[in-house]
């Protein structure tokens, strides 16, 4: 039974409007399944396992703002969501969501037009006058200290990126070679409801973990500690 108290990785669906890379879809289900294992392995959340025939495997959800199962998740994610276009429901349902309690992680997008896109859609749910963005560039934010120190932010290209360019960290569509940034939008009193990480692909540390073990050493690690910290730090706020 999906939402039975533990943990379920949710991940948003959302339609594009022009495609940069895999939309809603980019590295799922890889990121979703690896980062649950490891969040089982490296915390104490109690992480809900279903079946893939003989074998168990975390269960990872994928929702529509408009699902009513979009409120059976403490946790959301989505991934390049500088190509997301929101319908007016799925605006009023994601402020809906967010100001309840929700909490929206959003990574691997890349370049000016990706930012500028998702901060206008984002605007939509959060207006800017009432919900400012603000700078959680580490480390100073409680945020990167909630178990792993995270003293930078890593920029990290997706694995195809990476092996073109001989060890490049930077996307394609990184148009001003942009470093990463972290920023976030606070309700009134000041709990995050939404983290925001531009400019690196952090999800692709998660998926690729076991595909090539320079990768893996180079950039997991630090991807793991961000989405871990992420993650605890919206379920104890």
């Amino acid at each position: 039974e999906t939402f039975a108290g533990s943990f379920n990785f949710c991940r948003i669906l959302f339609s594009s409007d022009r495609r940069e890379k895999q939309g809603w879809a980019t590295d799922y289900p890889g990121a979703d399944i690896n980062f649950s294992v490891r969040l089982g392995e490296l915390t104490k959340v109690r992480v809900k396992m279903t079946h893939d025939g003989e074998e168990a495997v975390p269960d990872a959800v994928v929702v529509r703002l408009t699902d009513e199962a979009l409120f059976q998740c403490p946790f959301t994610f989505m991934q390049d969501a500088g190509t997301a276009r929101f319908s007016d429901i799925e605006v009023e349902r994601l402020r809906e969501y967010l100001l309840k309690g929700g909490f929206l992680f959003v990574s691997d997008y890349h370049g000016t037009w990706a930012k500028q896109q998702f901060d206008e859609q984002i605007g939509r749910a959060l207006p800017r006058g009432e919900f400012p963005i603000v700078d959680l560039t580490p480390p100073d934010h409680a945020l990167w200290r909630m178990m792993f120190p995270v003293s930078t932010l890593p920029q990290m290209a997706s694995i195809q990126t990476w092996r073109r360019s001989g060890g490049g960290t930077l996307e394609r569509w990184n148009d001003d070679g942009g470093g990463p940034e972290a920023r976030g939008i606070a309700d009134e009193h000041g709990r995050l409801m939404v983290v925001m990480l531009h400019n690196t692909d952090v999800p692709d540390g998660w998926e690729r973990e076991a595909e090539d073990p320079e990768y893996f050493f180079r950039f997991s690690p630090e991807a793991y500690a961000v989405g871990i910290d992420v993650l605890l730090y919206s379920m104890t706020h």
